[in-house]
């Protein structure tokens, strides 16, 4: 069979597109790579995260596997990377904000930030809000804010665990208008969906891990914490908005443990950027109203240097101890 000169072309530039974006002669895993989410599966860190796991698998030519390793606050999963003694790429892991934060409240760390990871990608942050069954009294954030002054130390609030943005969040809320919450800490969104569904607590401060309740009406998300409101909840307002100057956004991305090579690091980053901007991650991540917020390897360490100075400062003026 004769093939013309143009379909050879195109036949070669089709070849070129499908090929892993990881640069030829670069490295690449020898084995499936470990992605540790120190969250629930399903919740709105996991859910993109597999997303992003199955296009960098195609990219980098082994699996990469998503382990769920929950507890402290999301930090289990960075502590595991610190305990690493290969950072040879083959584990990688989610780095939440508390990340930053645990270490500065407790009086042995279980890690250092700015020492023990390889800061790989940034990647994203969260949409959080405040919701309550869509049967409570308050229809409004100042009536539930008016409610919780009058009953301190009544109403409860779930959030994903002790030092949480959420937990740091509801605090400074509290403490800027006199009112004392009872903080109620789950192990992440899913627990804490159910234990608002059957009345375990009065409100949830969370990522929209509740979108799904709040637009088919169980939930009523009374204010939200961006710097601007969120197209999906356009009628809810910030609390800038309310009157209380607060931005929480709970940036992450994605590190893995010290020591690991240049090329590796590259390698690694090169197919997670595909992976981020991939049209299924960028839906995945908008499903929870998240943003894509890339930043490459260097400006990302530069980035966790001053997010660990921000938070720690932030720590130790709340006062805030584990232990």
């Amino acid at each position: 069979m004769r093939i013309s000169r143009r379909s050879s072309i195109m036949s070669a530039a089709s070849l070129a597109l499908a090929a892993p974006a990881v640069a030829q002669g670069a490295w690449r895993p020898t084995r499936p790579v470990r992605l540790i989410v120190p969250w629930l599966a399903g919740t709105s860190s996991d859910v993109p995260l597999r997303v992003m796991a199955e296009i960098a698998s195609r990219q980098l030519g082994q699996p990469v596997v998503v382990e769920n390793r929950t507890g402290a606050t999301g930090t289990i999963g960075p502590q595991m990377m610190a305990q690493e003694p290969r950072g040879d790429g083959h584990m990688i892991g989610q780095i939440p904000v508390t990340a930053f934060r645990i270490p500065a409240m407790v009086s042995r760390p279980p890690f250092n930030p700015l020492t023990d990871f390889t800061y790989i990608i940034h990647m994203s942050g969260f949409l959080f809000g405040v919701v309550v069954r869509a049967d409570s009294p308050w229809q409004t954030w100042e009536q539930f804010l008016e409610h919780a002054r009058r009953n301190p130390g009544r109403v409860t609030y779930g959030t994903p665990g002790v030092g949480s943005t959420l937990h740091i969040g509801m605090e400074r809320i509290g403490q800027h208008y006199g009112i004392q919450f009872e903080h109620v800490p789950f192990r992440g969104g899913n627990d804490t969906t159910q234990a608002l569904l059957s009345r375990q607590i009065d409100s949830v401060a969370d990522s929209t891990g509740w979108a799904p309740q709040v637009e088919d009406g169980s939930f009523r998300l009374l204010v939200q914490w961006g710097a601007e409101r969120t197209p999906r909840f356009r009628d809810v307002r910030t609390l800038r908005e309310t009157g209380f100057d607060m931005v929480s956004d709970s940036p992450w991305g994605i590190a893995g443990p010290r020591g690991m090579e240049p090329a590796v690091v590259q390698a690694l980053h090169d197919a997670l950027r595909v992976a981020l901007h991939d049209p299924a991650t960028v839906a995945a991540l908008g499903r929870f109203d998240m943003p894509v917020r890339y930043m490459n390897s260097e400006d990302y360490a530069n980035f966790a240097r001053r997010l660990n100075e921000e938070e720690t400062a932030t720590v130790r003026r709340m006062g805030l101890r584990m232990d």
